[in-house]
């Protein structure tokens, strides 16, 4: 077997064996093929495309490169969540220990962040004394004794994607369906999930601008899960704004806290609820979804939700007394509101202009080795359709930076502001079993 071969074959549009893509997967790993016999196959399968057997084909051999976690000492069936990401996309610090409250063990592999704001690990870590980095043992464990546990990657999770992200982001292959499918389905797959649930965003402050890529990405990652024996649901949803009020990562802990609370924002408190019905379902502690959703409402309503995260926390070394404490958190030493320069209906909020705003506050990274601010970020005060009057705050900035001014104009124009109230857009556009 020859990679010149493999490339040509893709490059006239025909489809890749089993054996040829393992080849090719296993060769680059070993360092066996050299990069720029590989960026010609990215390159060709960005053009040519690839069905849905290929990218399961892809989405295997990625994930056997590395460690495949083993969770079946854990009881139940375990969900693993995904989202595509966004601006305050606070999801999985709220649905961890929502769902698990209700029975579904929550055994979750998570990343930091580049970008916007820091990732899942990032947000835990504002937490005093958190801890990600805990023994397999433990780890398994504390799932089967407090049904939720969460840890960093391990450096050796699906391997091969790494290697052919850093290719791809170098070589303008990074937009391809198919490599974007099988790169967030083979880290799942490493992970040891049964089954999984995909938050696939869409707008303008996510990956996917466009619905109807959004669609193809969810459909592909759907049908993946689907030759590889996985049960997968995916939610489309709008990323066109920030999701709830919280941009960074103390900020977003806080956010979390009221969620679970039952006094969060809407839109977040109502993806939460969607998502975690789908988990529900797929764990099998509830028959259909509207059992599943009172199960999650009655939760939060009880208390055990918000209990199940103090368990979670302090099992990890955190400090549990944030959830009563918030303000034991990181805070930033310059809080400072944004007035409205005039009254209106606010007609739209450019997610990703606001969460650039949050990255140069210190939220977020720039490159991998910036240090994030724990305690920078942006409240919202205002979401679309809300009115504002001129002087009236539209939002808070935290952040340690002296010259924070810089970002005040950049945030005034990620905000439209109209005479007339706008049509609402719908927070969930579709669901794909």
């Amino acid at each position: 077997m020859r990679m010149y071969d493999i490339i040509s074959k893709k490059r006239d549009g025909q489809m890749l064996t089993e054996e040829e893509i393992r080849y090719f997967v296993k060769g680059y790993v070993a360092q066996e093929i050299p990069d720029y016999q590989a960026s010609a196959l990215m390159m060709a399968i960005y053009l040519r495309g690839m069905d849905s057997r290929e990218c399961a084909d892809l989405t295997k051999a990625m994930a056997e490169s590395g460690d495949m976690i083993d969770l079946s000492s854990i009881n139940g069936i375990k969900v693993d969540k995904h989202s595509t990401g966004g601006v305050g996309d606070t999801t999985t610090i709220i649905l961890a220990p929502l769902v698990a409250s209700i029975g579904v063990p929550i055994a979750k592999m998570s990343g930091r962040g580049l970008g916007h704001t820091g990732g899942t690990i990032d947000k835990l870590e504002s937490i005093p004394g958190f801890t990600p980095e805990i023994q397999n043992e433990q780890f398994i464990r504390l799932v089967n004794e407090n049904k939720i546990a969460v840890v960093g990657q391990t450096g050796n999770l699906a391997p091969a994607d790494k290697l052919l992200y850093s290719l791809r982001d170098v070589t303008a292959t990074v937009d391809s369906i198919p490599l974007i499918a099988s790169s967030i389905m083979s880290k799942k797959i490493a992970a040891g999930a049964e089954a999984i649930v995909l938050d696939v965003k869409t707008g303008s402050g996510a990956f996917m601008k466009e619905l109807q890529d959004a669609e193809v990405l969810a459909q592909t990652m759907v049908e993946i899960g689907k030759h590889m024996g996985r049960q997968v649901s995916a939610i489309i949803s709008d990323m066109n704004e920030p999701l709830g009020k919280a941009i960074g990562n103390s900020l977003e802990i806080r956010e979390a806290l009221e969620v679970l609370r039952g006094d969060g924002s809407k839109d977040l408190t109502e993806l939460c609820l969607e998502l975690g019905s789908h988990m529900a379902l797929l764990g099998g502690v509830a028959k259909t979804k509207e059992e599943a959703w009172r199960q999650l409402e009655a939760s939060i309503s009880s208390g055990q939700a918000l209990e199940t995260f103090r368990t979670f926390i302090e099992s990890q070394n955190g400090d549990g007394r944030i959830i009563d404490k918030p303000d034991r958190l990181p805070q930033a030493s310059h809080i400072i509101e944004l007035p409205s320069p005039y009254s209106g209906f606010i007609s739209s909020m450019h997610a990703e202009k606001i969460g650039h705003a949050a990255m140069k506050l210190g939220a977020g990274r720039e490159t991998k080795e910036s240090v994030i601010d724990l305690a920078a970020g942006i409240m919202l005060h205002k979401k679309t359709g809300d009115y504002v009057k001129s002087g009236e705050a539209l939002l808070t900035i935290h952040t340690n930076l002296p010259e924070y001014g810089q970002v005040n104009d950049q945030l005034l124009d990620a905000i439209v502001i109209s005479n007339e109230k706008p049509i609402s857009r719908p927070l969930i556009y579709k669901t794909i079993h």
